[in-house]
């Protein structure tokens, strides 16, 4: 019998005459693990992760109708519906909440100290039963967080809806890209499997890359509470991730069926749908630190010429692009500007005129 359900969470009303609403997919049995969380466009102006969980959504009706959900997939195919609304000036506007500036994947709820302090007398040598009772006072905990706001409920239920997963992926795309992801670095390399089967160039390990993205705020209290209480087994029991999905403009059918196919196979791999995944690809490249990323900087302003694509491997020291300054005429300033490290240009933005200072590629060090 099919499992599909649909839930509708209203978010508080802000203004009079406006409502907005979260739409959660559940395939399999609530509470049953493991337990797969993925939401895309919490940056609402990113969009391939919107095409993806579509084409993905097909893919687990068809083995919910086969009866191979065996654990519970939970799909948020808008994450962000409050960004979704703001267009300034025909160009939809969902990074950043307009009221507070404050970036929407930034200043999550951190309940390490809550849960800490609640679980410090329930913890044994058995990790499983750390893991169930770690699970339910984070629950408790985000449950219990204020949320006065729109926005700051939309924050807690995102992360109440993630709260006990065993997988949690948040799909975001970056301007001009190549796929890559960010995890936590005590989940490697056991967590290798989602970067080598979704083709990632480019792998970024941090424990705190700073600002308490959702990834980050889900993912991390379990290392944090591994740290505080080294004298119990505290397995990082949640694989936390930030996936980019290429770069914005990256958006089609074949791309999007592709990424679906290679998240269901992960799906299949991690146990929560039943199958036959097929051989692991390779790794394209080595994880490496998320401090050793190069994030290539404009000296002065002008016109950015590139020289490199994503994708492009690196050397230190070569040149990736080009600043023109055009209002020196006929003395025009021409400045090469260089990477720091080797490694794989995975990212770099769209727009062609940079203010000085402004990061304009990112390379990632390869060790």
């Amino acid at each position: 019998m099919p499992t599909r359900t649909v839930e509708i969470i209203n978010l508080p009303v802000t203004t009079p005459g406006t409502a907005r609403q979260i739409k959660v997919i559940r395939y399999g049995s609530p509470g049953s693990h493991p337990k797969v969380y993925v939401q895309t466009s919490l940056h609402a102006d990113e969009i391939p992760g919107m095409l993806v969980t579509h084409h993905l959504d097909r893919m687990l009706g068809r083995a919910d109708r086969e009866d191979r959900i065996k654990g519970e997939i939970v799909l948020l195919p808008v994450a962000n519906p409050i960004g979704l609304s703001l267009f300034l000036r025909g160009r939809l506007s969902g990074r950043f909440e307009l009221g507070n500036g404050v970036n929407f994947n930034r200043n999550y709820p951190d309940v390490s100290d809550t849960v800490a302090k609640n679980v410090a007398d329930s913890l044994t040598e058995d990790a499983a039963a750390n893991v169930s009772v770690i699970r339910e006072h984070i629950r408790a905990a985000i449950d219990a967080f204020p949320a006065p706001d729109e926005t700051s409920f939309l924050r807690k239920t995102l992360m109440f809806l993630a709260a006990d997963a065993d997988v949690c992926l948040d799909l975001h795309c970056d301007w001009e890209a190549v796929m890559h992801v960010y995890l936590g670095t005590p989940l490697w390399p056991e967590a290798r499997d989602l970067p080598a089967q979704i083709g990632a160039h480019a792998t970024m390990l941090a424990e705190v890359s700073g600002g308490n993205p959702f990834d980050e705020a889900v993912g991390g209290i379990w290392w944090d509470l591994a740290r505080r209480f080294p004298q119990y087994p505290i397995p990082p029991a949640c694989l936390s991730s930030t996936v980019e999905l290429r770069g914005e403009k990256d958006i089609s059918h074949e791309l999007a069926h592709m990424d679906a196919d290679n998240l269901f196979r992960f799906f299949v791999r991690r146990e929560a749908v039943e199958g036959d995944p097929g051989p692991l690809p390779d790794l394209l490249t080595p994880a490496t630190p998320l401090e050793g990323v190069d994030p290539v900087k404009a000296p002065h302003p002008g016109v950015v010429v590139y020289l490199k694509r994503p994708g492009d491997r690196i050397r230190a020291g070569e040149a990736v692009a080009e600043i023109i300054d055009p209002w020196n005429d006929a003395k025009t300033k021409h400045t090469l500007v260089h990477s720091r490290v080797s490694g794989v240009m995975f990212s770099r933005r769209s727009d062609r005129f940079a203010r000085a200072g402004q990061t304009l590629c990112r390379v990632g060090h390869r060790t």
